[in-house]
């Protein structure tokens, strides 16, 4: 182990060892990965994916708070690099294992090991997924699930649990969506062909046809896009863990006739409310509650249908399967009903009851800073982009954890980004001027510091459009302080939108379409940190910002994580990290 791990650890443990059993019982988990294209069939049409050991999705993660995870993971594709995130974890002491190319680390090369190493400070129901290029949206993603330290308890009791991860699937090549998203004229990539529960998914066809005119029934398909069966007892209690790792849609999750009880989200408790069905955008993960007491001689469905965008994908179905029923036994009643694609207030009524559960620590009562991202789409030299406060994100050769570690004088450009927008912009318009530049987005935070970031919503270059946008943050959590219609103003009618006695804490949060969302997080972790909209082709596309914290306190950085680019030549030259 070496010495930066050891501090790093350290760091890590800080809050665990608060807890009586956590520190005691941590353990070390060890995996050893291959990363490589191989021939799959998600939603039984053939195409190729990214895989981890022959496996898609990806092996699952288990582990306990105050675990250190070791994963050596070689890079078997041929021809491009490849880094994972792993999502929601905060890597306290750790940021070059947070796994973003060109901002924690470089890319792992074709052929090349790299292994990372961090602690998992605290439970709840996390994922990991490539972070290069669009490489999620291939595939490269799985299960982080972080169960409470050994001799600690949940505070919700159930009496068996299941895991539901969600997914979109394109059949064309991520390759070939980028060059799309990135040529003059413009290609959109459309909607996605499928939607994936657990990696399956069924392509033109219908499980539940008898109950949708004009679909086709099913017919025997291969393992690898058999429908999801969730086994239950009657009359018990699941803990029901979803997580979305969707590349474009955002999504509504319900199983017939039966309530689910919110009781986690983002890794982190909620005060426990009950609900019909439950929207889940890219990015975003939760826990609920699924009581089995419906008539034990049937089966219901499970279906995950599109929300925020015109539904040309079908819904994904999966089977709850209360035995001794056999597994293959349809349910009789029809898959419930996604809600209309644009109803926003039934999206709005859901994720405005999550609030932290009694415990959770309240947020600062001001903020030392407060920085405004105006969410914009424009043209540059012809190409579509996103922008923030009309600068579009371009990441840099050089991982800015290494660059600004090493004081490299070239890692910033001289004009700093924009803290806030012009309030006389029209966010129900197009932009008057549609064109926008390139730039770097890094925000320089001081440490320790309390920070507020208003997440401004705006029509897009079409009249009339203004999508929804999951913006997750890395190495945080951030309290969701409100959310307002219309242009943000910061005045007495805005702050009293908000939210400060129990606000929940989150890493991922949406602006709905026109609106705007307030976030507060203490720039307490060392590092240099992606926030971004969890939409790949968005992020692709320049939709992020990096959030440069106190790197000057970052411990030794081991150098397989930043020798490219300009780091690698400063090292050569004798430079220490």
């Amino acid at each position: 182990m070496r010495l930066p791990l050891l501090a790093a650890v350290c760091c890590a443990l800080l809050a665990c060892a608060a807890r009586p059993h956590c520190a005691a019982a941590a353990k070390a988990r060890h995996f050893k990965w291959e990363i490589s294209n191989m021939f799959w069939s998600p939603d039984c049409e053939e195409k190729v994916v990214i895989g981890i050991n022959g496996q898609f999705p990806g092996p699952t993660i288990r582990a306990r708070a105050g675990d250190t995870i070791h994963v050596e993971l070689k890079n078997a594709l041929h021809t491009e690099g490849v880094v994972i995130h792993w999502h929601g974890i905060r890597q306290i002491g750790t940021p070059w294992a947070d796994g973003t190319a060109a901002i924690s680390q470089c890319a792992i090369n074709p052929e090349e090991t790299f292994t990372y190493r961090f602690v998992v400070d605290k439970p709840g129901t996390y994922f990991y997924h490539g972070h290069y290029g669009m490489q999620r949206a291939a595939g490269l993603y799985g299960s982080l699930i972080v169960d409470v330290a050994e001799g600690e308890e949940e505070p919700f009791k159930y009496d068996g649990e299941l895991n539901l991860l969600l997914s979109d699937w394109y059949h064309e090549s991520i390759h070939t969506q980028m060059v799309a998203l990135s040529s003059k004229p413009f290609r959109w990539i459309g909607e996605p062909q499928s939607m994936l529960i657990n990696g399956r998914g069924q392509f033109n066809c219908s499980m539940a046809a008898v109950h949708t005119p004009g679909a086709t029934q099913c017919a025997a398909v291969n393992r690898q896009c058999a429908p999801v069966v969730l086994s239950v007892q009657p009359n018990k209690t699941y803990r029901l863990r979803v997580a979305s790792t969707t590349s474009l849609a955002s999504l509504n999750l319900a199983i017939g006739n039966h309530k689910l009880t919110v009781v986690e989200a983002d890794g982190n408790y909620v005060d426990p409310f009950a609900v019909d069905d439950i929207d889940i955008y890219s990015g975003d993960s939760y826990s609920v509650l699924l009581t089995t007491d419906q008539d034990p001689s049937s089966n219901y469905w499970v279906s995950v249908g599109v929300r925020g965008r015109q539904p040309k994908t079908a819904p994904a179905l999966a089977v709850l399967n209360y035995r001794p029923n056999r597994a293959s036994k349809l349910p009789a009643l029809a898959p419930p009903a996604t809600p209309a694609w644009d109803d926003y207030e039934h999206s709005k009524a859901f994720t405005y009851r999550i609030r932290a559960r009694a415990g959770t620590p309240p947020p600062p009562a001001t903020a030392d800073r407060r920085i405004e991202l105006l969410n914009t789409q424009n043209r540059m030299d012809g190409h579509t982009r996103w922008s923030i406060n009309n600068v579009s994100m371009v990441l840099p050769a050089t991982p800015y954890l290494g660059s600004l570690k090493l004081g490299l004088k070239s890692t910033l450009t001289a004009a700093r980004p924009a803290e806030t927008f012009s309030r006389g912009y029209d966010v129900r318009q197009p932009p008057a001027n549609p064109n926008t530049t390139a730039g770097d987005n890094v925000y320089v935070l001081a440490h320790n510091t309390t920070v507020d970031v208003v997440l401004q919503n705006a029509n897009a270059l079409a009249h009339n459009v203004s999508e929804v946008h999951p913006w997750h943050l890395h190495g945080h959590d951030f309290w969701v302080l409100g959310y307002g219609e219309g242009a943000y103003r910061g005045d007495a009618a805005d702050e009293a939108r908000l939210n400060l006695r129990d606000p929940p804490l989150r890493n991922t949060a949406v602006i709905f379409p026109y609106g705007w969302t307030a976030l507060r997080f203490v720039a307490d972790n060392p590092g240099v940190w992606a926030f971004h909209c969890h939409i790949e082709p968005h992020l692709h596309m320049g939709m992020g910002v990096v959030f440069a914290e106190a790197v000057d306190r970052v411990g030794k950085v081991p150098k397989e994580a930043v020798s490219c680019g300009a780091t690698a030549s400063a090292l050569m030259n004798g430079d220490h990290l």
